[in-house]
């Protein structure tokens, strides 16, 4: 999956914006002001995503391209590396994945809002 590909996705999904807060090299994708998703463009590409606790350690056991979530708390994001042995449709489920645990601990007016903007 290259760049492209993961910006058009997750700016697919409902009220997510896109920016660089940190720096040139990192693109920022938030939902309702929360990060849900990093992508670094400097060198190797790599996307840091949000993901529940145990299935972060479970991904890191079975894929080599899924690791510590860099400059991330590591309990809580992963760091892909998306260098073609991972399929695109799983790399998207776990930027869904992401996406939806952010969206959940949102305040239910803002929950609320997206559902009706779908």
């Amino acid at each position: 999956m290259n760049i492209e590909k993961i910006r058009e996705y997750c700016l697919g999904k409902p009220a997510v914006t896109e920016s660089f807060p940190f720096d040139e090299v990192t693109l920022v994708f938030k939902v309702a002001g929360k990060m849900f998703a990093l992508v670094n463009l400097d060198g190797n590409l790599s996307i840091n995503l949000k993901c529940d606790p145990e299935k972060a350690l479970e991904l890191r056991e079975h894929y080599p391209a899924v690791l510590p979530g860099y400059h991330m708390n590591k309990r809580l994001w992963n760091t892909i590396l998306p260098d073609g042995t991972l399929d695109n449709d799983l790399v998207k489920s776990w930027i869904d994945d992401s996406y939806d645990l952010v969206v959940a601990k949102l305040p239910k007016k803002e929950r609320e809002k997206l559902q009706n903007a779908d």
